[in-house]
């Protein structure tokens, strides 16, 4: 566009009022400021746009011609303007959310639920990745915010702590008696059985394999799982030791399909909580789901 706007808005004034006395009174601006205006606008575009009439102006073919396009650009302009403010009264926004695929079933899910009922008009996008790869996005700004296990460097991010989880192993018990049976005692479950972990890139697993490394327990067969879910219907059906976070299996142990294995030094419990960089401006979305998360308690709690 090779002329501003506010030409533009004085030509499709003039237009409307076929009159630039009139015009004048509408933009409060002096006739000779938009005979002026029109004046080098006819210069820019070569040719001329209006015709005085005894009644005030007339738009010239070419005129016309322009005023369809002027017309249609400054109706699509005010008609963003209306969809901006409704947008803005009714609370519309969009928020991107990483989390992995444990977490965002056994945690985030509850949180979601409310907060979609209390803002209805903020679409949600839900990246399911693990809590590094989570860290990843939010240092490359692709996810506004994340439901993560607590890394040892936060680095620039800001971490608001939820809960603690505790991370157990649990077997099926006839599969535990089985490995009684073969005289392997409470002690030596570890070392003895098909292990089912998650997979090494996920931060769970790279804990746990600490754990195994610094308590000296050497894995005889073991088996990568994608998700907690499998892990917990695998242990089930007798496939081996899962290792699992407990508040997600708190009704199998109750009922007793699972049973949790003793252990001579216990897994150290592990914070988990959301977390968005701290040296970004959080968007409107985004400071409602931290204003909500700050203050909602779902009733179910690690």
């Amino acid at each position: 566009m090779n002329q501003n706007l506010s030409s533009y808005w004085i030509f499709y004034t003039v237009a409307n009022a076929g009159n630039i006395s009139k015009a004048a009174k509408e933009l409060y601006i002096s006739q000779p400021a938009i005979s002026k205006s029109i004046q080098k606008l006819e210069e820019n575009l070569g040719c001329k746009l209006f015709s005085r009439s005894s009644r005030g102006v007339v738009l010239t073919d070419e005129g016309q011609l322009l005023y369809g396009h002027v017309k249609e650009a400054f109706e699509t302009l005010t008609l963003g303007e209306d969809k901006l403010k409704r947008s803005i009264d009714l609370g519309v926004g969009h928020l991107q959310i990483g989390v992995s695929s444990t977490l965002c079933k056994f945690v985030l899910l509850p949180y979601l639920k409310e907060f979609i009922r209390q803002n209805p008009h903020i679409s949600i996008s839900i990246n399911c990745q693990s809590t590094n790869e989570t860290l990843d996005l939010l240092d490359e700004n692709k996810i506004d915010i994340g439901l993560i296990g607590k890394p040892d460097n936060l680095k620039n991010i800001n971490f608001y702590y939820l809960d603690n989880i505790e991370d157990i192993f649990v077997a099926n018990p006839d599969y535990l008696s089985n490995l009684k049976k073969r005289g392997i005692t409470r002690d030596s479950i570890l070392g003895n059985s098909t292990l089912m972990l998650l997979d090494k890139h996920n931060m769970t697993r790279q804990y746990i394999d600490d754990y195994l490394q610094d308590n000296h327990i050497s894995v005889a067969e073991s088996i990568d799982i994608s998700n907690m879910d499998l892990l917990i219907d695998f242990a089930k059906i007798g496939v081996g030791v899962a290792c699992v976070i407990k508040s997600f299996v708190t009704k199998e142990l109750q009922e007793g399909s699972l049973v949790e294995i003793p252990l001579g030094i216990p897994i150290h419990k592990r914070e988990i909580g959301f977390a968005y960089k701290e040296n970004l401006k959080p968007s409107k979305s985004l400071q409602t789901f931290i204003d909500f998360y700050r203050t909602y308690r779902p009733e179910e709690t690690l």
